[in-house]
């Protein structure tokens, strides 16, 4: 019964751009994801609206020649949070004029809005990282859609607009994971390194991985959550300035290059 519904709103995703189930307080439940009508993303106005544009260095719309295409960039992308950690390490990249990618938890965005909103105000990508983090390659199809789409559903409630990228937790995805990102719209965003810092919790640990996996238009997978991750920021920022690094998000390391829905992106081998 859920495919035959999945496979119904598919097309309605496919005119409108993205499945939304609305819910304010945690994923929705099958039988919603099967009644809720289809919602086209939020198109915002405004101060919220520009937060990406005004973050983009100017000087990559000299001539058209893609920012990443002149600065030797790097985009280091955090999951898991927003955490109580977070706010350092915000402190840390305006420090740093840095912009990075954050991978959200649903539930963690709805117990804590204002720091959502904070990230997004300081022109930082963010991305969806399911409500609860499970492995999605182990759920049904139903309780996939509903991970996925309850945390759109909040980001967007949040902050005003939908989020243009996904990551599935630990990585875990398939054929099947991939067509339905693909009804939701989103690519799936992985790495090109991963620090392992929630298993190493060691800040010298953290920061010498973190710089040896440093290369042009890299990934780095990184926690917030972390705390010796937050701590190792400032010395790793440091000693990437001095190697002519640029801290850009997500967005600014495509180049204006569009993801395909459910594509993912590094590839995987990379």
């Amino acid at each position: 019964m859920w495919r035959k519904a999945r496979f119904v709103m598919a097309g309605a995703c496919a005119a409108a751009g993205v499945c939304v189930v609305p819910t304010a307080a945690g994923p929705a439940t099958a039988a919603a994801v099967q009644a809720t009508a289809v919602t086209a993303k939020t198109v915002t106005t405004g101060a919220a609206a520009t937060t990406e544009k005004a973050a983009t260095p100017a000087t990559a719309r000299k001539k058209g020649k893609p920012y990443c295409a002149r600065y030797k960039c790097i985009a280091l992308t955090f999951d898991d949070g927003p955490w109580p950690y977070t706010p350092a390490l915000l402190d840390t990249l305006k420090k740093h004029k840095a912009k990075a990618t954050f991978f959200l938890l649903g539930r963690k965005v709805a117990n804590r809005p204002e720091l959502t909103r904070r990230i997004h105000e300081e022109g930082h990508d963010i991305g969806n990282h399911t409500w609860n983090h499970p492995s999605l390659t182990t759920l049904s199809d139903g309780e996939v859609f509903e991970e996925v789409s309850s945390t759109s559903n909040i980001i967007n409630k949040t902050i005003g607009r939908m989020p243009d990228y996904m990551r599935p937790p630990n990585g875990a995805t398939n054929s099947r994971v991939a067509s339905l990102m693909s009804d939701l719209g989103l690519p799936q965003i992985l790495w090109t390194g991963s620090t392992l810092d929630w298993q190493a919790r060691d800040t010298k640990v953290i920061a010498k991985r973190t710089l040896k996996l440093a290369t042009r238009n890299g990934v780095i997978l990184l926690h917030d959550i972390v705390p010796e991750t937050v701590k190792a920021m400032p010395g790793v920022l440091t000693a990437l300035e001095k190697q002519h690094y640029k801290f850009v998000t997500l967005t600014t390391l495509l180049q204006g290059r569009t993801l395909r829905p459910g594509e993912v992106y590094p590839p995987r081998g990379r």
